[in-house]
């Protein structure tokens, strides 16, 4: 477990799922659409947290890398750096975003995408770092990312237990507020790939680590069952509108879909908490009177009949008689009274001293 910085809220096993809205680059290079995608997250969503990405696109690509042709359809310029250009906001347009988030009373944060963003959002004070997949096995990196003492998310697409279980002890040894999040990297991923039980497998060999999940699966099924499995932190993109271009919009969240994903979590954890022994709920009880049932003559019984099997039956009755898991003990007792057929037979009909 541990707290947010500047944020009273906890993350750990005995908190609600935190669930963060990651936006990514879904505004298109708009800041205007990230504004409005900020009062979705706080005003009709209601995430915990709203979350960007950040890239040095010179620390984060080679030359070549940026240089390559890029002829998608998602495609904001001729060559992938011009893409990625297109759609990154300045370090002044990120303060601003921050600051308009907090005025909204909603946290923010980024992904950090190369050391100089990390060196960036740190500067920035946001209440957590975020390392993507891509750098899990940037080792420089997350070591630099530990040392500033913040709370890290670490997603774990692309790569194996062994690259995972390394990023972990590197970062544990200097910094003990971790959370690791399951990932496929693959969008949309297909559900046989999800693996989701790896959830379980984190809990066990990371227990000191908050355990949680990021998706880019369609649909919010899997990510409910995330939850049901325990994961602690939930990460879904979302989008104002699927139909957009750009490649993640399509295996992103709708607002209203979002939304209905968050009430459903939360009526997961209601359903979930407080762990008891079965018993009948208070809740139970105007339907156990209606419904329970209770034993019953099954033909006309005169006074001094002992009871047997074959004398009485179970019924929803009118009154309410001798509850029905009670019959094996009042088999062999005397009553007191006729009981008419039918008719319910209450423990007062029953001699005291009968065997």
């Amino acid at each position: 477990m541990f707290e947010l910085f500047g944020d009273s809220r906890r993350i750990g096993s005995d908190e609600p799922c935190f669930v963060v809205a990651e936006c990514g680059q879904n505004h298109n290079g708009d800041i205007d659409l990230a504004i409005k995608m900020i009062n979705e997250c706080k005003h009709t969503i209601g995430a915990d947290c709203v979350k960007f990405q950040k890239s040095n696109l010179n620390a984060k690509f080679n030359a070549k890398a940026l240089n390559r042709p890029y002829n998608s359809i998602h495609s904001w310029g001729k060559t992938y750096g011009d893409h990625k250009r297109h759609l990154e906001f300045t370090n002044e347009q990120f303060i601003y975003l921050r600051d308009y988030a907090r005025n909204e009373g909603i946290l923010f944060t980024a992904s950090a995408m190369d050391s100089q963003s990390l060196k960036f959002l740190a500067q920035l004070d946001v209440p957590f770092i975020k390392i993507g997949s891509g750098d899990v096995d940037n080792y420089p990196m997350l070591e630099l990312a530990a040392n500033y003492n913040k709370p890290l998310f670490v997603s774990t697409g692309m790569h194996d237990l062994n690259v995972v279980k390394t990023a972990y002890n590197l970062i544990s040894t200097i910094n003990s507020q971790i959370c690791l999040l399951h990932c496929v990297s693959t969008y949309p991923t297909p559900y046989c790939d999800i693996n989701l039980k790896v959830i379980t497998d984190y809990q066990h060999l990371f227990p000191d680590a908050v355990i949680g999940y990021s998706g880019h699966e369609i649909g919010v099924e899997v990510s409910l069952a995330a939850v049901t499995l325990g994961a602690k932190v939930l990460e879904r993109h979302l989008t104002l509108d699927k139909t957009m271009k750009g490649t993640d919009h399509s295996v992103s969240l709708e607002p209203q879909e979002f939304r209905q994903m968050i009430t459903q979590i939360r009526n997961i954890e209601s359903a979930l908490s407080g762990h008891k022994p079965k018993y009948r709920q208070e809740s139970e009880w105007m339907c156990y009177r209606k419904l329970g049932k209770s034993v019953v003559a099954k033909q006309f019984l005169p006074k001094g009949s002992v009871l047997t099997l074959d004398l009485i039956d179970i019924k929803v009755a009118e009154p309410f008689g001798i509850n029905a898991y009670k019959v094996f003990d009042i088999i062999g007792k005397i009553l007191n009274k006729d009981v008419d057929c039918d008719e319910s037979i209450q423990f007062e009909d029953l001699s005291p001293n009968s065997e």
